[in-house]
């Protein structure tokens, strides 16, 4: 007998993959595995997500339907006097870069999560959900072991983790921060999910953990009742666009990212990469322009109108693409780049899904171990300003779980944690998984590049160190060539189907990514 791949998944962590193909071995699909993953994360990747944040999922079924679940957080109904809001800013040192979050209890948007894999799982799932939530629970009750990565995002974190009680007795239980092999238990999530396994999504938006919730934000955030209780997950239509004869399925308006990939992409498409080596002083300065007028763009002729109606179709026309298409090119004629789980498997079922919980907001719901987000905190997703939300609206995401489909059927599946870098990272793997027909290995771990506020900042790579000098941008353009690849880059989990129809796949090492295969007999 010849074992044949039953399924594919590419994860954040050992654990989370781990829980996906448990899934498969037990004949569960795509989506069984998908959930399995994200809740196994809540776990061990507790600091990246959270039962207390929100996501995506777009999944592309075997009868060839493709959905959006847009699970993400939303605004409050109701402002309050910014005076009586408690939120503040703490300062976070990823190496080579200092960033500056929000936190507080005013900075908790509603969380979505939990609503949106209990319907993915009742619209698509195959096994029964106690089975889909058992490895989580396992890992929850009966601890996991501190990985590097694990203990870098706990350093990284260290002003929102010691922050509060409940938070020190998961994260330093004696006193210190966990660090590398050291032991971490989340029995109070343990319990809680045993909980909700047999309630539902309505014990954690309805019951005592919302009275809770309500209870201790009125003292300085926005949560209410009505709030909770009326949280939907909404299904979409996956934005759509062709590349060089791929279809590129990835998240629409009002989120933003998959927008702004796709007109990064629309953009690229009309230049031939061919003649162009990966990785030389041409390429760098093609990526670095292509960034800098996509968030041009962003901001000329996008954020102001992403709540209005068909706005992907007046932003990725060609009318609208026209004027940055001619600044492109007249460069290039002067001239002569949060945690994803990716799963497919072989009855052709694709999931791509995205979770975050920002970086957490401190505040832990008590006796649940669910940390809730700080989305209202996170200065990409309010690009008007912070506290200029309008009121019980979807919050706009920059993550972009995405499907690649050649005739009909998913070649590649990818997304991405990162912030605003979570663009710039998909971007570049599918430019280098199309346009380079790089091994996907070497396509999602390849050094990455990233511009935003005309700071160009480059992973290491293989000869980069030689060219920098000779790369042509305009003068106030400050070049940061970091000393090794980082978390801030992204972290580009993916699998697909390779030439001869193997399931394949690669984790990004940059946040210690793992790829497990389940197999079968046939």
């Amino acid at each position: 007998m010849v074992n044949k791949t039953r399924g594919v998944i590419a994860a954040g962590h050992e654990k989370t993959a781990e829980a996906g193909k448990i899934m498969f071995d037990l004949g569960g699909n795509s989506f069984d595995a998908a959930i399995a993953a994200v809740l196994a994360s809540f776990v061990v990747e507790s600091v990246l997500t959270s039962a207390g944040g929100g996501g995506f999922l777009l999944a592309h079924t075997q009868d060839h339907q493709n959905i959006l679940f847009d699970f993400f957080c939303q605004t409050p109904r109701r402002k309050r006097n910014r005076q009586e809001v408690d939120f503040y800013d703490v300062q976070l040192n990823f190496g080579g870069e200092i960033q500056e979050f929000h936190i507080g209890l005013g900075s908790i948007a509603v969380p979505g999560s939990l609503a949106g894999l209990f319907e993915i799982h009742q619209r698509l799932g195959k096994l029964p959900f106690d089975l889909v939530a058992e490895p989580a629970i396992n890992y929850a009750k009966n601890s996991f072991r501190v990985k590097k990565f694990n203990a870098y995002c706990y350093q990284l974190l260290s002003p929102i983790l010691l922050n509060t009680l409940e938070s020190r007795k998961i994260y330093a239980p004696e006193g210190k921060l966990l660090k590398t092999g050291q032991i971490c238990y989340m029995t109070d999530f343990a319990e809680t999910l045993t909980q909700l396994v047999s309630q539902g999504s309505q014990g954690f938006y309805r019951g005592e953990i919302a009275r809770q919730i309500v209870k201790d934000l009125s003292k300085g955030g926005y949560l209410t009742e009505e709030d909770l209780e009326n949280y939907q997950v909404i299904t979409r239509n996956p934005l759509k666009i062709t590349y060089r004869n791929y279809e590129i399925l990835t998240n629409p308006p009002p989120s933003s990212g998959g927008i702004l990939i796709a007109f990064a992409l629309k953009l690229l498409e009309d230049y031939d990469l061919s003649k162009i080596e990966f990785g030389s002083q041409q390429h760098l300065e093609i990526l670095a322009e292509i960034m800098r007028l996509t968030n041009q763009a962003r901001q000329e002729k996008y954020d102001a109108y992403l709540y209005q109606k068909n706005v992907e179709e007046s932003f990725l026309s060609a009318t609208s693409r026209k004027n940055y298409q001619q600044q492109l090119q007249t460069i290039l004629n002067k001239w002569g780049s949060t945690t994803h789980v990716s799963v497919l498997d072989e009855d052709g079922n694709a999931a791509s899904v995205t979770t975050s919980n920002g970086e957490g907001s401190s505040y832990i719901v008590p006796g649940t171990g669910i940390m809730l987000n700080n989305m209202l905190g996170e200065a990409d997703l309010n690009p008007l300003g912070f506290h200029q939300w309008q009121e019980n609206q979807r919050i706009s995401s920059m993550m972009s779980p995405t499907i690649v489909l050649k005739e009909g059927k998913p070649k590649i599946v990818l997304g991405s944690g990162g912030s605003n870098r979570i663009r710039t990272a998909i971007f570049q793997v599918i430019s280098n998984l199309i346009d380079f027909e790089l091994p996907i290995e070497v396509a999602v771990n390849s050094g990455r590049v990233h511009w935003e506020n005309y700071i160009y900042s480059l992973e290491p790579a293989p000869g980069r160190e030689q060219i920098l000098d000779e790369l042509n941008f305009c003068q106030e353009t400050q070049i940061v060539l970091w000393e090794q690849q980082n978390m801030f880059f992204g972290g580009v989990h993916t699998v697909g189907q390779g030439k001869d129809g193997t399931l394949q796949g690669a984790g990004d090492t940059r946040r210690e990514g793992v790829i497990l295969g389940a197999t079968r007999e046939g």
